[in-house]
């Protein structure tokens, strides 16, 4: 396989190189990588900025992570962000630190991945930074979008008896990571062995290419449902129904039988004799969307595919709890991916 140095282009070389295949997509978009800055014009819309910071070892694993899926990760982490406001992304810049590990032909295949996101979701890129690193690969995405004023939804609006809901499945993403973290130490023993990924093709996907819910954004519009409070699970169930109540100043309850789980990940769990509703709860990068609603809007919501109702919120006094399969209250608890410990 043919290595470039990226010392041969130099940095405007490489951000030529890496880029000009990038197609502009938005009208919101005036100028976009080439200049000083980008031009956007946004009109009536309010404008959704997000910013995700990925670092080699601590987000993402090289022995099982290909390029072209974390590029294409990178990006879909912070549309999500955008969807879970309920809003559109529109743009993103994207910053890059690398040690000379890496060729050309390695960072191609990153912004392959970031292209194909932006294809897939309608996004521009306008811009960004690359830079030599001395500690290994560095991604920082910053991405743009637009809401209508009157629908921006935020953590704070939960209250007394609006119902709590989830699109997708929980655990999946946490599973695949546990498989590929138990082939890694079968690998690393032995450089001959094969992984053994069959039948495991769903929870590897949701680890290593996830999707944002765009889908679930445009049949909430065309329900017309605006949802009370809104955010995407990147660090687990737990830990986000914990931020939507404290801001919202609620309490909840979640039924264990309702979250939604897929069998996949349950085989994987009783593989690796570890809890599925643990992974449900706590385990992270789903990227599904955790939103409350009006209990008017039931109807509705129950006709939707993909979503499901798990509980509902209530006062401040009643805590946050969740009801085991024997009715037992169980405390909720953020026990979800913190890098900072």
């Amino acid at each position: 396989m043919q290595r470039t140095e990226i010392s041969t282009l130099g940095e405007f070389g490489l951000i030529k190189h890496l880029t000009e295949k990038f197609k502009i997509n938005n009208p919101s978009t005036l100028k976009g990588v080439g200049d000083d800055a980008a031009v956007l014009d946004y009109k009536d819309k309010q404008v959704l900025v997000t910013t995700d910071l990925l670092l080699e070892g601590i987000h993402f694993d090289l022995v099982y992570t290909p390029l072209k899926h974390l590029g294409y990760k990178a990006a879909v982490v912070n549309f999500s962000d955008i969807y879970a406001m309920n809003g559109q992304p529109k743009q993103i810049t994207v910053s890059i630190g690398v040690s000379k590990r890496f060729s050309v032909e390695d960072l191609t295949q990153i912004y392959d991945g970031i292209e194909l996101a932006c294809q897939h979701y309608g996004v521009d890129l306008v811009g960004g930074d690359t830079s030599a690193s001395l500690t290994g690969l560095t991604i920082s995405i910053t991405c743009i979008g637009e809401g209508e004023k009157d629908k921006v939804v935020y953590r704070n609006g939960a209250k007394a008896n609006d119902l709590i809901c989830v699109s997708g499945d929980l655990g999946s993403a946490y599973m695949g990571l546990q498989l590929l973290e138990r082939e890694k130490v079968v690998f690393t023993a032995n450089a001959e062995s094969q992984p053994d990924f069959e039948g495991k093709d769903y929870i590897l996907q949701r680890q290593l290419k996830p999707e944002a819910r765009r889908d679930i954004v445009q049949a909430l519009a065309e329900k017309g449902i605006v949802p009370t409070a809104m955010m995407d699970i990147s660090d687990g169930l737990s830990s986000e129904l914990i931020h939507i109540c404290t801001q919202s100043n609620a309490g909840c309850r979640i039924y264990e039988d309702k979250i939604p789980i897929n069998y996949q990940a349950v085989v994987m769990a009783e593989e690796l004799n570890m809890s599925i509703v643990t992974a449900a709860l706590n385990g992270g990068e789903d990227y599904e969307l955790l939103f409350t609603a009006s209990i008017d809007d039931y109807e509705k919501i129950i006709t939707m595919e993909g979503v499901g109702i798990v509980g509902h919120i209530t006062k401040p006094e009643l805590g946050l709890n969740l009801v085991g399969r024997e009715g037992e209250e169980i405390a909720l608890k953020a026990q979800g991916w913190n890098s900072l410990k």
